[in-house]
């Protein structure tokens, strides 16, 4: 090979993970009956697929967004459409605690 790596040469890269906590995944799967339901399957697909893009950019750069300690102590958001995703970070990376709308947040947090 003349230029560039060979591919057993290449760096791995470097994929950060997140996950999502049970209250999450029950408020993505909210999320996509409402969608669905309102704007049509394709739209709504898009749109949980910007939020999914979303959890993606958290994972790798979890210090992007602040701190929402007046809320929860730990918590940071990133608003994404109208929705708030909620997350910590822990050694084990990212935790998507909540992803939620005008819902009260003492109740849901």
């Amino acid at each position: 090979m003349r230029y560039g790596k060979k591919p057993e040469q290449a760096a791995k890269p470097n994929v950060a993970k997140y996950r999502l906590s049970k209250l999450a995944e029950e408020d993505l799967l909210v999320i996509a009956e409402y969608g669905d339901e309102h704007f049509g399957i394709a739209q709504s697909d898009r749109y949980r697929d910007q939020l999914k893009q979303r959890f993606s950019v958290l994972a790798k750069q979890p210090y992007l967004y602040p701190t929402v300690d007046d809320i929860r102590k730990g918590y940071r958001r990133s608003v994404c459409g109208v929705h708030s995703i909620y997350y910590r970070i822990d050694v084990q990376g990212v935790e998507i605690t909540r992803v939620l709308g005008r819902q009260d947040l003492k109740k849901n947090l």
